[in-house]
């Protein structure tokens, strides 16, 4: 892994180079006076012992000029001209479930200087979905208070894999689809975002540049007692289910990207509040004033009861096509519509509900794609599911050269089923048609296919052609 540090800046080069940036401004440059970060003593007002944690100034990133830090593949535009205003605490937290801890945030906006607002991005999963897009509309609060945005893109944290929510490790992937996910999300992230008061940063950028020792004396910050409060940790404990040291070690490594990036404020779901806090653990301990941690609520997928997630398929990705959107939104159940008009929409709502879930899905569709966008995902949804009529336009999807055509792995290799065993369940259950009629065989001639119009599911259709 050390020999990835030495390589990381010439990576992040290459990522992002293809996204467009302005010319970087000037570093953050030297603090004024009574405006810095530097904790002078601990927390809670006791003068504490000399810590024997590395010197913090040898430990933590030393500071570069604008110039070195593009090099390094970081990206640091220039601060909104925007004065930041105390007063505008009651709007950035309005949704917030927790700020942590109280009065904090409204002595940090009293500093009279743009904040360092931090939010970590899971890079394996790189689909902006409608739950994360409203996590960023909430950092987009603070860029329009004059505050600034770093995204931290977990390259380096991806390696170890963060279980929270989770009962298992999450899977570990290769470099290069780590690299291609982060420049995705970046170009989804900037839909929202207002790329001027926007760093984007890699956390191999400091991670990967921690020797060993670096690493243990880090880790002395927090006990394994203090790691086992963690919800997920806890209930694997009890259950023998197994813990790897490497998830132990995500939190601290996560509470030193704060350390590295010198975060004012850092954001998250209620799913990320022990690791959020493990920031404010972690950062006195290099002489950094603690972050304020400031959670927000986890929008429920397309089932009504967990999360959204890619990794559970109950969620609504904001590049989908109208169609999708439109439909995925009107196949929630009644019982999820106050939440995410709440979180999502905002204001007064028409009182019955499947007027109120066409009006969601309108608001949700058009703030993806425009009005146009929207009235073609409705249309499209009254045609194919409430009329039971196929498309305006359907594609033509080629037949496989066999005969007879094995239903399921067309199904999986035109359709974009995820299995061929998905495919026999769909088959089964009835909900793959041709011409109107429901699958009567898994293998069928091509005689009966060609010119068909195959229908799968509810939303996708194709026209068969030999």
């Amino acid at each position: 892994m050390a020999v990835r540090g030495v390589y990381v800046g010439v990576r992040l080069r290459v990522l992002f180079r293809r996204i467009e940036f302005r010319d970087l401004g000037s570093d953050r440059g030297q603090e004024t006076e009574g405006e810095g970060h530097r904790a002078e003593q601990p927390e809670n007002g006791e003068q504490g012992e000399e810590s024997e944690l590395a010197d913090p100034t040898a430990f933590r990133p030393s500071a570069v000029s604008p110039e070195e830090r593009q090099n390094r593949g970081s990206l640091a535009p220039v601060v909104s001209d925007t004065a930041p205003s105390a007063s505008t605490e009651p709007a950035l937290t309005a949704q917030a479930v927790d700020v942590l801890p109280e009065g904090a945030l409204e002595a940090k906006l009293k500093l009279d200087r743009p904040l360092r607002v931090k939010l970590g991005v899971d890079p394996t999963s790189p689909d902006v979905h409608l739950g994360f897009a409203y996590v960023l509309e909430r950092l987009a609060d603070f860029q329009r208070a004059g505050h600034t945005v770093v995204l931290i893109v977990g390259d380096y944290t991806a390696r170890i894999g963060d279980p929270s929510g989770l009962s298992k490790e999450r899977p570990i992937l290769a470099d290069e689809v780590l690299d291609a996910n982060a420049k995705y999300f970046a170009e989804q992230a900037f839909r929202i975002l207002d790329r001027e008061q926007t760093e984007v940063r890699l956390n191999g950028e400091w991670l990967g540049a921690l020797s060993y020792a670096d690493t243990v004396r880090l880790a002395r910050t927090m006990t394994v007692a203090r790691l086992l409060e963690r919800d997920d940790f806890a209930k694997r404990f009890a259950g023998h289910v197994p813990i790897s040291l490497s998830e132990l070690l995500y939190p601290i490594m996560q509470a030193y990207d704060s350390v590295a990036i010198e975060a004012d404020v850092e954001i998250g779901g209620t799913d990320q509040r022990f690791n959020l806090l493990a920031g404010r653990d972690v950062m006195p301990q290099y002489g950094l004033e603690p972050q304020v941690v400031i959670t927000f609520p986890l929008l429920v997928g397309t089932d009504g009861e967990l999360k959204m997630s890619k990794s559970r398929g109950n969620y609504i990705g904001i590049t989908e096509p109208p169609a999708e959107m439109f439909g995925k939104t009107m196949s929630i159940p009644d019982g999820a519509l106050e939440q995410w008009w709440e979180l999502l929409i905002g204001g007064p709502h028409p009182e019955e509900p499947m007027a109120w879930k066409l009006e969601l899905a309108r608001r949700i569709t058009a703030r993806w794609h425009g009005e146009e966008g929207a009235r073609a995902g409705e249309e499209h949804f009254t045609r194919v599911v409430r009329r039971h009529e196929a498309p305006a336009d359907v594609p033509d999807v080629p037949l496989p050269g066999s005969d007879p055509v094995h239903l399921p792995a067309l199904l999986v290799e035109r359709f974009g089923v995820g299995s061929t065993s998905e495919a026999r369940r769909l088959i089964e259950q009835g909900a793959v048609k041709v011409n109107g009629e429901a699958a009567s065989a898994l293998d069928l001639p091509r005689t009966a296919l060609a010119g068909a119009l195959l229908q799968v599911g509810k939303r996708r259709f194709g026209r068969l052609v030999d």
